[in-house]
């Protein structure tokens, strides 16, 4: 699959839906290694936190990244249709308020795969501007 693909490409890979899927667009991507995606913030990602004054919690930023590095594993023939869970989140530090409009710039680079375990570097951008950063460990079920 080349990119740039949208949602329905992206649900032949992830088994996210909405309101779960965090991904609007996947940009650039090289299977098992490394993938840009893209979405923009809408007011029922922030619901309830806070009223009048939304704002994208950090646990979803933090899935979305998680969304994206899963594309680069999950597109991999020898991955098809298995599920990656989470197995990790370290050293992950929020640098921007994230609010409805604003488009996240999601990237991942898978720097470790060993088995089943994998780890990636993963960031998130609004225009240029560091908004969330970490590692992501992760397990492909078997």
């Amino acid at each position: 699959m080349n990119a740039p693909f949208g949602k329905a490409e992206i649900e032949q890979i992830l088994p996210h839906r909405d309101p779960f899927l965090l991904l609007d667009e996947v940009v650039e991507l090289e299977p098992g290694s490394r993938v840009v995606a893209r979405k923009t913030v809408t007011d029922e990602d922030c619901a309830g936190h806070f009223p009048g004054n939304p704002i994208m919690p950090g646990v979803k930023m933090v899935e979305a990244l998680a969304q994206a590095g899963a594309v680069a594993v999950l597109v991999q023939e020898e991955n098809r249709g298995k599920l990656a869970l989470f197995a990790g989140i370290d050293d992950v530090r929020f640098k921007r308020v994230v609010r409805p409009g604003d488009e996240l710039t999601l990237e991942c680079l898978l720097e470790q795969v060993r088995g089943p375990i994998g780890r990636g570097k993963a960031r998130a951008t609004v225009n240029g501007e560091l908004a969330v950063r970490g590692t992501l460990t992760f397990a492909v079920e078997q």
